[in-house]
């Protein structure tokens, strides 16, 4: 397949009206310099300041920025979707609009990814700016996490400058909070050649953290859930199905005992015996996970996208 960009840059926002046009000149100079074709998609999610104003001012002086703007706010993993569908270069970088990403960092991503084939390339902020106790260690954890159970050896899964080819975005799906796990949906789509770059972190210059202390609860929520996705997606019976004839099994075993130990060895009711009720609960149980997988299975070959936003405006696009 041939592309007419280079890189495609992939900048998801909200309310970083101060940031924008900096950002936008400082990738523009590092294009030039390496002389690569590119475009800047940058994707307004439901800004409530003048994010979108910037962006039409900054694409009247450079043609090569496009914008998308949702009508509400959904979230980053909406926004870098919406992105990736409209990339057109061969590599795509996604990076963070408040400029503690530095576009200084494209050419090397770039290179990983043409030169030593890479299929997906993430950063690794390795000395941090922030917080120690609010952002340093949790994140240290959910890196250790995600990356036993992924088996992916990143140190900063959820930093938010990547590289990747153009036809793993093409590929995957990211929807509701997953952004923080895209290596892991990659890996499980058959992108297996994972790097990891050291880049810089640069302090805040203008606005706020947009994430709060929730992050680290739906951050781990979403790890068990991209986990059992992308596992059971398109066979949830394996899971379902198995854990119901286990449960029915075990109920109807000790029922069978119970029968058996009424009629030749004791005199006492069944019904008057506790274990009798654990037999009808693990029937009960197991014949409702049985059907629940049964349920799954036509949900799942019969699903459409679930990734329908709102779309406000879109400018180059």
């Amino acid at each position: 397949m041939s592309f007419s960009l280079d890189i495609s840059v992939v900048v998801p926002l909200y309310n970083e009206e101060g940031s924008l046009p900096e950002l936008f000149e400082w990738i523009k100079r590092v294009m030039d310099e390496n002389q690569l074709r590119y475009e800047i998609i940058a994707v307004n999610d439901g800004s409530s300041d003048e994010s979108w104003k910037v962006i039409e001012e900054q694409a009247i002086q450079n043609s090569n920025i496009k914008g998308i703007c949702f009508q509400r706010n959904y979230g980053k993993s909406a926004a870098l979707n919406e992105g990736f569908n409209a990339a057109q270069g061969e590599v795509v970088i996604t990076m963070d609009a408040d400029l503690q990403d530095s576009p200084d960092e494209i050419p090397a991503l770039y290179k990983m990814i043409k030169e030593e084939g890479f299929d997906l390339v993430s950063g690794w902020k390795k000395k941090r700016l922030d917080p120690k106790l609010s952002k340093n260690i949790p994140s240290k954890f959910f890196n250790y996490v995600t990356k036993k159970i992924s088996g992916i050896e990143l140190n900063d899964f959820n930093c938010g400058l990547k590289a990747y080819k153009n036809e793993v975005v093409k590929s995957i799906e990211v929807y509701g909070e997953m952004h923080r796990y895209i290596p892991v949906i990659a890996k499980w789509t058959g992108f297996s050649k994972i790097g990891e770059k050291v880049v810089v972190h640069q302090e805040r210059k203008y606005g706020v953290t947009k994430f709060g202390i929730e992050r680290f609860i739906n951050g781990f929520l979403d790890l068990l859930s991209i986990t059992f996705v992308s596992k059971f997606s398109k066979r949830p019976m394996h899971l379902f199905g198995t854990l119901g004839v286990v449960s029915f099994a075990l109920g109807f075993l000790i029922l069978l005992y119970l029968s058996i130990s009424k009629i030749f060895f004791s005199q006492v009711g069944i019904t008057s015996r506790p274990l009798f009720y654990l037999g009808i609960i693990a029937i009960i149980i197991g014949a409702q996970l049985f059907l629940t997988g049964f349920l799954a299975e036509l949900i799942s070959r019969s699903s459409s996208d679930r990734n329908t936003y709102l779309i406000k405006k879109k400018l180059g696009i």
